[in-house]
């Protein structure tokens, strides 16, 4: 096989054996967004035991593997050319689940037709890569400006959750960086998210001294856990956590929607 063409030929390896998978990064970013990125990996979504069965799938096709992080990657190799095995997000929080394959939709990879990683799911896991060497959050924005019609916004706050803040900060990214565009942004959204931030003004802090960095940033907020007395937020309980689950607009009218 030629390097070059490597990561096709992978493609069609683990595709032939009917392992469900999709195809995110830069090829399903580009689907959404029109913006092409010059890239040497694959990135490929699986669910964790799909993952293994592809990691070793692709050892027996001569592929270098390596199981990089039981949280969320295995990667394989060839030559210059690497597939990324992905089955969760880098902080745990969204590992690939039926509700991804059931939203995906198709798209061309290496000529192949192939299920993309569904637009919502890729804000979802970008919006909580905030490190030094990498920022997702202009990914963000042009994910909703190209795609903000076409979102199911109930569906993306339901994957928030807990974490609406941080899908609000990104919001509020999107109204200013396209202030011609905000309407991308349904009304009832971000009603939605400011009267949720609205209470949070009226409650006041946490009792617990937490800090959630760490969601966000395996680098930036060590001192905050290890010498300025801040619990780790990755490990709080739901009960601590505020708001921890929030009805949407939508969940009202249509409470058989429980989604992902």
């Amino acid at each position: 096989m030629g390097e070059i063409n490597a990561r096709g030929e992978a493609l069609k390896l683990l595709l032939d054996t009917k392992l469900p998978l999709m195809v995110g990064g830069a090829y399903a970013f580009a689907r959404y967004t029109g913006i092409y990125r010059d890239t040497k990996d694959l990135d490929l979504y699986l669910r964790h035991p799909d993952a293994v069965a592809a990691l070793e799938i692709l050892g027996q096709h001569g592929w270098r593997t390596e199981r990089t992080d039981e949280v969320w990657i295995y990667k394989a190799f060839r030559g210059e050319w690497f597939v990324d095995l992905l089955f969760n997000s880098g902080n745990g929080l969204a590992p690939v689940e039926e509700d991804w394959f059931r939203f995906a939709v198709l798209g061309e990879v290496f000529g192949h037709h192939v299920p993309l990683q569904p637009a919502e799911e890729m804000i979802w896991s970008k919006a909580f890569v905030l490190e030094r060497e990498r920022y997702d959050g202009a990914d963000v924005v042009h994910l909703i400006k190209f795609r903000g019609p076409q979102l199911d916004w109930a569906r993306l706050l339901r994957r928030f959750d807990a974490h609406w803040e941080l899908l609000l900060s990104h919001l509020l990214v999107f109204r200013y960086v396209y202030p011609s565009e905000r309407t991308s942004v349904p009304d009832w959204v971000m009603k939605e998210v400011l009267e949720r931030a609205e209470q949070t003004v009226r409650r006041g802090n946490w009792q617990s001294k937490v800090c959630r960095g760490p969601f966000l940033s395996r680098a930036n907020y060590v001192l905050d856990i290890t010498d300025w007395g801040y619990r780790n937020g990755c490990f709080t309980s739901g009960v601590e956590r505020e708001g921890q689950s929030h009805g949407t607009r939508s969940e009202l009218e249509n409470p058989d929607r429980s989604g992902g």
